[in-house]
């Protein structure tokens, strides 16, 4: 009863969010398109995935999680399944194994409630580090793509540097217009570039009509599969289930705030279901909500209206999309994958005031939430765990590091804070009670 009630106000919330501003919406559900395109591509092509398949389970993904959660939560990528996926060009079967196997074991962690308690184990600055450096991480990688092809490439009038610039410009000036459609515009003008480069190509042809005919696919649970789930395990529990969340109360304190084990079980449901298909391994991500967030989005309805437009697309069109999807500008996607990251790194800002550990209950002032005052060796203490967090995930590009060396730095300021207390124990107690 309790949850029918949740999805009704929620509902009410899309209902009302999306009459108020409808373009800063639409625009919202097109902020993640920078890490889902190349990647989805890319896979595509390298036959790891169906397209169509993905699409249409993607996009009801995004539906059921705009109306469960009616937060602008992302059906994003795994990143690390995919970018080895990528590299050793795995096979479909092997790709969705890898996805189940994350599935069942970040399943068993939500059900058991030991994602719960992981989460009441990890400190804030902890998690502020893994949510900066994964901003970080996003602003380089973008940074790197869009020199990395252009480098050589300026005779290509529809895609290259000019287009990176005048989209950063773009992206400079609005940056007071929070509800400006940003990542509408970039998204428009981008498919005009796609259809015009497909159109005047011989190599590339238009979307044409293709009905989606859904297939089963038997996972295949090899080595380099479980290899693949297991290296995603850290990225998906860390970022896409607990950040997610942290994220999620810091930028919408005002809607209910997903729990680490809703998100648990539902990146669970959503792999062990389209495993069977063909789908594209899939999370919630941290990144791809503060994407949604800075483009606009503020309630479910941004990413329910991205589902349906993934489903029309997967259903009608499916693998014949590919040549207008891998046509798409590389140099406004990158734009948008920067300002991303951006929005993503600015929670750190929060570490030492607002974050959800300084507010503490006040019984003189009637249970009033209290914000708790920290002296400078406090926020130098925070500071530093969370840049080491972050330092490790930066240099080794791996969350699992950046998340062992924070909580080693944490332990060990624990650790002396102890034994400095032992010690001043030790002496009161040697002092003598009259001098």
């Amino acid at each position: 009863m309790a949850f029918m009630s949740s999805i009704k106000r929620l509902h009410r919330n899309n209902v009302a969010t999306l009459r108020s501003s409808p373009l800063a919406e639409i625009s919202g559900a097109l902020g993640d398109l920078g890490t889902l395109l190349p990647l989805m591509i890319t896979l595509a092509v390298n036959g790891s995935i169906s397209l169509s398949t993905t699409l249409v389970f993607s996009g009801f993904f995004n539906l059921v999680t705009g109306v469960v959660f009616g937060i602008p939560l992302p059906v994003q990528p795994m990143k690390a399944i995919a970018a080895a996926a990528i590299a050793s060009h795995a096979s479909e079967r092997e790709t969705v194994a890898a996805g189940s196997v994350v599935a069942v074991v970040v399943l068993l962690l939500s059900v058991t409630r030991l994602l719960h308690w992981i989460t009441r184990v990890i400190p804030i600055p902890v998690v502020k580090g893994i949510q900066f450096g994964a901003g970080l991480s996003l602003i380089i990688s973008a940074g790197t793509s869009l020199l990395r092809p252009f480098s050589h490439h300026w005779d290509f009038p529809l895609d290259n540097l000019v287009w990176s610039f005048a989209a950063f410009l773009l992206l400079i000036l609005t940056q007071k217009a929070s509800r400006f459609p940003y990542a509408l515009v970039i998204f428009v003008v981008g498919l005009i570039l796609a259809i015009i480069h497909v159109a005047v190509s011989d190599d590339h042809h238009l979307p044409h009509f293709r009905l989606w005919h859904p297939w089963f696919t038997l996972p295949h649970w090899s080595a380099d599969a479980i290899g693949m789930g297991v290296a995603q395990l850290p990225l998906t529990t860390l970022n896409s289930v607990i950040a997610a969340s942290a994220l999620a109360a810091d930028l919408l304190p005002e809607l209910p705030t997903p729990s680490v084990t809703a998100l648990g079980v539902s990146v669970g449901a959503m792999n062990l279901v389209g495993c069977w298909f063909g789908a594209m391994p899939v999370c919630h991500g941290a990144g791809g909500l503060a994407a949604q967030y800075r483009f606009g989005a503020r309630s479910g309805a941004s990413i329910i209206l991205l589902g349906l437009f993934k489903m029309v697309l997967g259903f009608l069109f499916g693998e014949s999309l590919l040549d207008l999807l891998t046509a798409f500008p590389k140099s406004l996607l990158g734009i948008m994958v920067i300002a991303a990251g951006l929005e993503l790194a600015k929670v750190g800002q929060s570490l030492n005031h607002g974050a959800p550990d300084l507010w503490e209950t006040s019984v003189e002032q009637g249970q009033s939430r209290k914000h708790r005052d920290l002296s400078d060796e406090e926020r130098s203490e925070r500071w530093t765990v969370m840049l080491m967090t972050t330092a490790g995930i930066l240099a080794f590009k791996n969350d699992g590091i950046g998340f062992v060396a924070g909580m080693l730095c944490h332990w060990a300021y624990k650790t002396v804070d102890w034994v400095q207390k032992k010690r001043g124990h030790r002496s009161s107690e040697r002092e003598p009670l009259l001098n």
